[in-house]
């Protein structure tokens, strides 16, 4: 490959010290947040303040000690989901509510009013099987079915609500100023960054001040928790310790580190917690930069007897407390409450829309390499695969295909006929996916950055200038995706005429998009930095890949009329991201380890309601030895997207490229998937109807088996297949958990000319021998 043009970046630029990204301890709500220690809670209730209408109970609670007034709203929504909002009752100005992830204002209920006097307040479901028992002081309310508690909240008083405030030089002195004045000394503002907040050499100047939020949730029985992703992590939920919370902050981490939570690319805020009897999920709406909490603890329980002799019986029931902490916005829960887990899918999916049904063709094998350097390297590789008799559907072409990082463009020399090339692939029935980043090219004679500057289609810095970072084409300008006029130009841009060089089997790939900027702040946008309705970025930093990846659908969709799917993968993402296409877990590593946690990373996405998601073969960063690539390509092939991919600094690794054993082995794995694809497609037939996750955990089939909750090595491929990929270098046998299995029986596996079979007895997991060339 080329050396970077002059101005460019590189992938130095992308390689960089993790001391540039924050531990907890270094973000400034946290260190506010964790000041309030578990206890009782400084709000209060006023039920004098209640109203029931036919949408919603409303009343007010006040904070004892700077008596400001929040509004609470409890929702009952049809299909056993309760809302809850706390908002300022009379804030300075709006604060900011997620828009467009709820594919409609949900459908509420009438919740009837049981009791309200000594004060209590008790709400009842419309079937009359779930109570919410509201305590006025302190505030805090359970959840009830049938009278056993589900699970509480600000039962730890951890309700926390900063209320908006006018700058420190607008204020009026009044005595109650004067205290605030004591507590926000200059040393006291920087260690809190009320008003800004510095990391290294940047700054970040809060114009609206603090304005964090966050509550504490008691899942009672609960000590199995999932989700929240995107963490290179393990599939259970691990309990967090001060300093080391979950984060859902979406960044951009080359060759992040495995077991960590730090957020990386995408984040969705959903938490499931199961017990053999039930499943339970939280959905914290909120977009801005969260940190989750966790802590699970074993409570006494009386157990009731007929005796009273007995009534001193006891048990250990364990309690999980999760708290959730977020920058901004306002407190906007939903709780799910299952009670399976497929009611929490299909109650999550009611919300925020299920999986897109893909083509047919993108269920198929990917190639993709960063870069396939002109057209004749595109011609050599399709060759390729026919040469070597290995089916493949999908070619794909990075950064270096463009005009010097001029999106919608083609490099001249390299691509001078891409039409031309496409319809070579066409006659083979293939396709063509390019890259597409948010970050435009600060240059006048190019389209996009002409007419983007024109129409004040960019983000805005603090000043009110156009927001300038260094991405791949060096300097660079960021469309605001949150504008939805923005995003019908950008949908305009792949149509056929305005696109040159593009046609019907061109498809889409949008990279960088948390967004990514080189030399920035944590390589991202800064918080400051404002958007369309003069949001700052921080309200919704979380949304802007999510916004990205629904305007190039939309795109799509409009060039065929509305004739065809789109097929459109996307980097960053939030909840709701399902309904426009594909995810996939980013920058990994040629290493066996990020080959075994990418099982539980595609397992938590998937449960996250985004079935179309998967793990690039063979590890994006660095030369996988042999053997991990041909078990690698094993994996990949009973995951719901599979690509391989790898960066300009890695040898080629076309599937031929390393001896006819390991080609006739991984052509075995291929072709292994493409027997599978009426399976998989009716698969994700199931995702977008029924919001069946294609790809799940054990436990979701076999929800009481408690051997089952915890297995993050195996998993289950719709409700059929049972998959154990052979994750550990030169593996001699597995140890394959089978649940569920009442009787004695046989399992037979093939890898097309490879047939094994073993003989299980009841009660046991079965050991089963493994060759390089067999999966177990």
């Amino acid at each position: 490959m080329e050396a970077a043009a002059q101005g460019e970046a590189s992938i130095q630029d992308e390689a960089v010290d993790k001391s540039n990204f924050k531990e907890c301890n270094q973000i400034a709500f946290y260190r506010r947040q964790k000041l309030l220690h578990p206890g009782k809670s400084l709000y209060r209730a006023l039920l004098d303040t209640v109203t029931l209408s036919d949408e919603n109970v409303k009343f007010h609670i006040i904070h004892e000690e700077n008596k400001v007034l929040l509004q609470v709203e409890i929702y009952e929504i049809e299909g056993n989901i309760f809302r809850l909002k706390i908002n300022e009752a009379a804030p300075l100005r709006a604060r900011y509510e997620v828009p467009d992830v709820l594919i409609k204002e949900p459908t509420t209920q009438k919740l009837s009013m049981s009791q309200k006097e000594g004060g209590i307040l008790v709400l009842t479901s419309v079937n009359g099987d779930y109570k919410l028992r509201v305590t006025a002081n302190p505030f805090q309310v359970e959840l009830q079915f049938k009278d056993e508690t589900v699970l509480s909240m600000n039962s730890n008083g951890l309700l926390y609500f900063e209320h908006l405030q006018p700058p420190p030089s607008d204020r009026k002195p009044t005595a109650e100023n004067e205290e605030a004045a004591s507590d926000s000394s200059k040393d006291n503002q920087e260690d809190l960054g009320l008003w800004q907040e510095r990391f290294g050499s940047f700054l970040d100047i809060k114009a609206h001040g603090p304005s964090s939020v966050g509550m504490d949730f008691s899942l009672h029985g609960f000590d199995h928790l999932y989700g929240i992703p995107q963490h290179t992590e393990s599939l259970l939920l691990k309990n967090t310790s001060d300093g080391d919370a979950y984060r859902l902050y979406n960044l951009d981490i080359f060759g992040h580190k495995i077991h960590d939570k730090i957020g990386i690319y995408g984040s969705v805020p959903l938490l499931i917690a199961h017990k053999p009897d039930r499943t339970s999920g939280i959905f914290w709406l909120n977009s801005s930069e969260t940190l989750v909490d966790i802590n699970t603890k074993a409570v006494a329980e009386h157990i009731p007897t007929e005796s009273a002799a007995d009534i001193s019986k006891q048990r250990a029931v364990p309690v999980t407390d999760v708290r959730w902490m977020s920058e901004s916005g306002i407190i906007d829960v939903f709780l799910l409450m299952g009670p399976t887990a497929f009611d929490i899918f299909k109650q999550f999916a009611q919300l925020t829309g299920t999986q897109a049904l893909p083509p047919l063709f993108s269920l198929g094998y990917h190639q993709c390499r960063w870069n396939y350097e002109d057209e004749q390297d595109v011609k050599a590789v399709d060759a390729g695969f026919d040469e070597h008799d290995i089916p493949y559907d999908v070619i794909w072409l990075d950064i270096e295909h463009t005009d010097g990082k001029r999106y919608f463009t083609w490099d001249k020399k390299k691509f001078q006929n891409p039409k031309k090339m496409q319809e070579l692939l066409r006659k083979k029935k293939r396709k063509l996916v390019v890259i597409v980043d948010p970050h435009i090219k600060a240059d006048p004679m190019y389209t996009l950055y002409s007419q983007g500057k024109e129409k004040g289609y960019f983000v805005k810095d603090r000043n009110g200038k156009d927001f300038e970072g260094i991405c791949w084409p060096g300097s660079s300008y960021y469309l605001d995706f949150t504008n939805p006029e923005v995003r019908k130009w950008y949908a305009d841009q792949f149509a056929f005429k305005t696109y040159k060089g593009s046609t019907n089997i061109l498809f889409v790939w949008n990279d960088m998009n948390e967004p990514s900027v080189f030399k920035g702040a944590e390589l991202t946008m800064q918080k400051d930095a404002v958007h369309y309705n003069n949001w700052e970025h921080r309200e919704l930093h979380n949304l802007y890949g999510f916004y990205q990846q629904m305007a190039t659908a939309e795109g799509l969709i409009k060039r065929s009329s509305g004739k065809e799917r789109p097929f459109v993968l996307t980097r960053s993402f939030f909840a709701g991201s399902q309904k426009y296409g594909a995810v996939w877990t980013g920058d990994n590593t040629a290493e066996w380890g990020y080959l075994k946690i990418s099982i539980p990373m595609l397992l938590t996405i998937s449960m996250a309601g985004i079935s179309f998601c998967g793990a690039d073969v063979g590890g994006f960063i660095g030369d996988p030895e042999p053997e991990l690539l041909v078990r690698w390509y094993q994996a990949g092939a009973y995951q719901p997207f599979f690509r391989g991919h790898s960066n300009m600094k890695s040898k080629r690794r076309e599937p031929w490229l390393f001896g006819e054993k390991n080609t006739q082995i991984i052509r075995e794995a291929i072709r292994e998937r493409y027997v599978l694809l009426p399976y998989l497609y009716t698969l994700f037939y199931r995702a977008h109807t029924e919001a069946e996750p294609v790809m799940r955990p054990l436990w979701i089939e076999f929800p009481e088996k408690l051997e089952t909750f915890g297995v993050e090595d195996e998993y289950m491929l719709g409700n059929a297949l049972l998959v154990y990929p052979v994750t550990d270098k030169e593996a001699k046998a597995v140890s394959v958990l089978l649940p569920g299995l009442e009787e004695d029986g046989t399992v037979i596996h093939s890898y097309t000319d490879y047939l094994a079979a073993a003989k299980w007895k009841k009660g046991r997991n079965l050991v089963k021998k493994v060759q390089k060339g067999k999966g177990a």
